[in-house]
């Protein structure tokens, strides 16, 4: 009786030292698993904090470049808008000198031969055209450099996005052209063009 007391308690405690060592294995097994967890969570969010800052700093450079060209661009017109006025300018004073020297050919002829006079009035009369047409040229230059002016200023207000999109591989249909860059347009009808990193960068009116 002694035997079958001393089993039975034997076999109880070997009951609950396996039971509190399987105990101990899944608690180690879940500490470790959640310590990986953690180590994961923490690269991840490493990862995106480096992607964040990146992409701030492609969004500042693009702001700094499209501040410049838009800046040369003011500058080159204005330059080019001053040059067709003082050429026009100059042409209206030829047309004035000219038609001095025909209305002076006029009054000398009373006093010289009329074939003289004929023929001094005829040269003036030929410069007279010909510096009219240089002021109708100037005139023309001057509204063409203003039509640009207005052309370049509605482009340089033009907003760029540059996103992490990669070129397709067949391309979109080209459209246009900006900053010497073929312009694509999208299935859904945005405006494109494909930057130096091989990205996309979007043009927003």
């Amino acid at each position: 009786m002694k035997k079958l007391f001393l089993l039975c308690f034997l076999v109880v405690l070997s009951g609950n030292f396996y039971g509190q060592e399987t105990a101990t294995t899944t608690k180690a097994k879940s500490e470790a698993t959640a310590k990986k967890k953690k180590a994961d969570a923490d690269k991840a969010a490493a990862d995106a904090k480096k992607e964040s800052a990146k992409a701030k700093k492609s969004a500042d450079d693009a702001t700094k470049a499209s501040a410049k060209a838009k800046k040369e661009s003011t500058t080159a017109t204005k330059k080019s808008a001053d040059d067709a006025t003082k050429a026009s300018a100059k042409a209206k004073k030829s047309a004035d000198d000219a038609t001095k020297a025909s209305a002076k050919a006029k009054k000398e002829s009373a006093s010289t031969t009329k074939k003289s006079a004929d023929k001094e009035a005829v040269k003036a009369t030929s410069n007279a055209d010909k510096a009219k047409k240089s002021a109708a040229s100037a005139d023309a230059a001057s509204k063409t450099a203003k039509k640009d002016a207005a052309s370049t200023k509605k482009t340089s207000a033009k907003t760029l996005k540059e996103t992490n999109e990669k070129a397709p591989s067949v391309p979109d249909k080209v459209t246009g052209e900006y900053n010497g860059k073929k312009v694509y347009t999208g299935p859904r009808g945005g405006k494109y063009y494909i930057n130096k990193n091989g990205n996309k960068t979007y043009i927003q009116d």
